[in-house]
């Protein structure tokens, strides 16, 4: 085998030497002109070559100044050096509105601590004026000569018996506790976006609403049924006089209560035998129509609204239900507090006995009720929460979250 290789070898120089032999004999033989052109395209091609190292030379530079770039741009599994624009799938769950962007620095708490006691004082200022104002009206003779006619108060046209039973207290502790959760779902009702539970009927599954609306609508049947129990026993006694005008001297003497009141020079008080024309206008309006408006908006709201009465619908459209029944809220919750303010101002233990002990003596008696009754209203208050009012609603339907 040693021996057929070199054979293959020599062979292979002998086939090249003469090949080398035929070039030189045939590059002896060309023409003159021949070796002219071949000395053309040899400088012709030296000068390509040297444009070629040129700029060879160029991209090494080029290369050289920036290798990070070249080397991330050739590794496939490196992502592109450049900013993100694409949304990475999560978002907060509360944003909070930034007061910077539009103000350019957040407003110091203490600028709204003096804004409120600078609204407070203009309100104090306000009121001192009224007063002051009152006052001196009062002074004029043809004021006195006013108070003395129209005192504010007049006869009833129907005798009535004095005082209060025991079943005028116990309704009036059971509105006063029923409306103050009244007020509280409903406020809650308007500010809950996004209920927790809601309950749902057993004879209409279509009839789901929120756990919040169904424990006011629950408290408003109760509060309608303590009225309406009320309104029958105030009929049937005939103390429906004390809280109903007979006579148009309702008006002036009204006007002459509510003078007095503001002067601080008050009228004085008989609400054992009767109230003065200001009570009475504002007892009348609480009750009768005051009561009846938001028991018929709120009923116009609910779902117990009959949904194929189209014709009934349009004549009561739901806009003008929602316009009045929060205003109609807004009375409850200023009557309540003039009512209680009153009720302190004007001889608190004697009123305290007429509607916690049913007795016009000046005593504490009704004052603890009133403690006591306010405990029960305060702990009611803080269990209206859906886990004390979930297992007393699915007694009625069934419960469930979102």
């Amino acid at each position: 085998m040693p021996a057929i290789a070199a054979t293959a070898q020599d062979t292979t120089a002998q086939d090249t030497t003469a090949q080398a032999t035929t070039a030189s004999a045939t590059d002896t033989t060309a023409p003159a002109t021949a070796a002219s052109s071949l000395t053309t395209d040899a400088a012709h091609d030296a000068a390509d070559t040297a444009r070629e190292v040129e700029t060879s030379r160029d991209v090494d530079v080029a290369v050289s100044a920036a290798p990070a770039r070249v080397s991330v741009l050739g590794d496939p599994s490196v992502p592109l050096p450049a900013p993100r624009t694409v949304w990475n799938g999560s978002a907060p769950r509360h944003i909070t509105a930034d007061t910077t962007a539009t103000t350019g620095r957040p407003r110091p708490a203490w600028t709204q601590a003096i804004a409120v006691l600078l609204g407070a004082a203009a309100l104090g200022i306000l009121a001192a004026a009224a007063v002051a104002f009152v006052r001196a009206l009062l002074s004029f003779p043809f004021m006195q000569d006013f108070l003395a006619a129209f005192p504010g108060e007049y006869t009833p046209a129907i005798a009535v018996e004095p005082g209060f039973a025991p079943w005028v207290n116990w309704a009036h502790f059971f509105n006063a506790f029923l409306i103050v959760l009244i007020i509280r779902s409903g406020l809650r009702i308007r500010n809950e976006k996004r209920p927790t539970a809601f309950w749902t009927p057993r004879n209409n599954p279509k009839g789901k609403v929120s756990l919040t609306i169904w424990f006011h609508q629950a408290l408003d049947i109760l509060w309608l049924l303590n009225g309406a129990v009320f309104v029958v026993l105030l009929f049937v006694t005939g103390h429906w006089v004390r809280i109903v005008p007979t006579s148009w001297e309702v008006l002036p003497n009204a006007l002459s209560a509510a003078l007095q009141y503001v002067s601080f020079d008050w009228p004085t008080e008989h609400g054992w035998v009767n109230y003065n024309s200001l009570q009475q206008l504002a007892y009348f309006v609480t009750v009768f129509i005051a009561a009846p408006l938001a028991a018929a908006t709120g009923f116009r709201m609910s779902g117990m609204w009959p949904k194929r009465a189209e014709r009934l619908s349009k004549a009561y459209p739901i806009e003008w239900a929602r316009a009045l029944h929060f205003p109609v809220m807004i009375y409850f919750v200023v009557f309540i507090i003039g009512h209680v303010a009153l009720v302190f101002l004007t001889g608190f233990l004697r009123n305290l006995n007429h509607m916690y002990a049913s007795s016009d003596a000046v005593g504490w008696t009704g004052f603890w009720v009133f403690v006591a009754s306010m405990a029960v209203i305060a702990l009611g208050w803080a269990a209206a929460r859906p886990l004390v009012i979930a297992p007393i609603a699915k007694l009625f339907g069934s419960v469930s979250g979102r």
